[in-house]
């Protein structure tokens, strides 16, 4: 299943820094275990400068071949712009990232070629999974091994065994390139761990599989796509363009970084401007009644907005995969609260009532 039949390419999509030791890991131990068998590989980053932040979207990749020549072939370029598989670190990832240098939202598997794979590490069924994934233009195969986001990858790496799942997965989604006896002498001889050893089986036998056909996936995602000026094309100077106060940038949207989004209790917000004051990314904007609403496609998730808010779940941060859009939520909050609020506790899994009237309820001084 290579895109030619020397060699084959993996690309994995991370969370920048906190997954970085576990793609490198990753990456490294697909080529270390190929090279048991008498082939060749290499892995690399896409830069070399690390200037990947807290959670924005970044990659590592890494080419198997038969033969140093075939190799050489596949790594005469800067990136690949094919591959052949696609592992995904991160559930939330499938809603489309914008990583660095990247000019507007792509698809999780715009690079993974026809009939290729894309690996999902999620604890939500396949399908889930497909429904927040762009509809696909090609067909592809999708899978998931069981797992959470991982944040084992961080400076200090703290061994979680994602690393040993996604190997065991690759194993049985490439086994022409990836052996599992290989993948399980490896992990034996680094770590000298039978349970490491073990992990590796269990994400053979519990990887799941889907053929995904054109058409398949969701087509409510924002489509960002912006050209890029050639050299011939550009100005002279330096020329950066003024936006007028309150205007945010029209072409980089940094939701792409988020794994929650804070979801706010206007019935509840008692104006204190923390949320406003805090936020790093300014993604508040004062409503005419002096609330504070999120703009969703300016939120990276960080949630100091539900640390700093001083009302006890008035801003609750909430998986990012619940959400099917970006829009802000106010004035929905203004023509029906009631609705509103349903929305707000759907999500949040919280009470949107205010505290006395809660009180009231469960004293069984219910209205009269």
């Amino acid at each position: 299943m290579a895109e030619t039949e020397g060699s084959i390419t993996f690309e994995i999509v991370y969370r920048g820094i906190f997954q970085k030791t576990l793609a490198n890991r990753i990456s490294r131990s697909i080529v270390l275990a190929a090279r048991t068998r008498g082939l060749t590989g290499t892995s690399f980053s896409r830069y070399g400068d690390s200037p990947e932040r807290n959670g924005v979207p970044a990659k590592q990749f890494c080419v198997v071949a038969k033969d140093d020549l075939e190799l050489e072939a596949s790594l005469a370029k800067y990136e690949p712009k094919v591959v052949d598989v696609t592992v995904v670190l991160d559930d939330t990832l499938v809603k489309g990232v914008e990583s660095w240098a990247w000019y507007g939202r792509q698809p999780i598997w715009k690079p993974t070629r026809e009939g290729g794979i894309v690996l999902v590490t999620s604890e939500r069924p396949l399908a889930e999974v497909l429904a927040q994934t762009d509809a696909a233009v090609r067909p592809y195969t999708l899978a998931t091994v069981p797992g959470a986001a991982s944040f084992a990858g961080l400076w200090v790496f703290k061994d979680d065994h994602t690393d040993y799942r996604v190997l065991g997965a690759l194993a049985k989604l490439a086994p022409d390139w990836v052996r599992l006896d290989d993948v399980k002498a490896l992990i034996k001889e680094q770590t000298k761990d039978d349970t490491a050893v073990a992990s590796a089986q269990l994400g053979y036998d519990e990887a799941v599989t889907r053929a995904v056909a054109v058409g398949e996936g969701t087509t409510k995602h924002e489509v960002l796509q912006f050209e890029k000026p050639g050299w011939t094309k550009m100005r002279p100077g330096v020329i950066v363009d003024a936006r007028k106060p309150g205007e945010r940038n029209p072409y980089y949207k940094k939701y792409g970084a988020r794994t929650l989004r804070p979801v706010v209790n206007f019935d509840t917000c008692i104006k204190c401007t923390m949320c406003w004051l805090d936020c790093p990314d300014e993604c508040f904007d004062v409503t005419p009644e002096g609330h504070y609403e999120v703009v969703y496609s300016a939120c990276i998730g960080c949630g100091i907005c539900a640390e700093v808010c001083p009302v006890k779940d008035c801003i609750v941060m909430v998986d990012e995969l619940k959400f099917e859009d970006n829009d802000n939520k106010w004035q929905v909050w203004k023509k029906d609260k009631g609705t509103y609020n349903a929305w707000f506790e759907d999500k949040s899994g919280v009470s949107a009532a205010p505290p006395a009237k809660a009180s009231a309820r469960s004293a069984g001084g219910g209205e009269a």
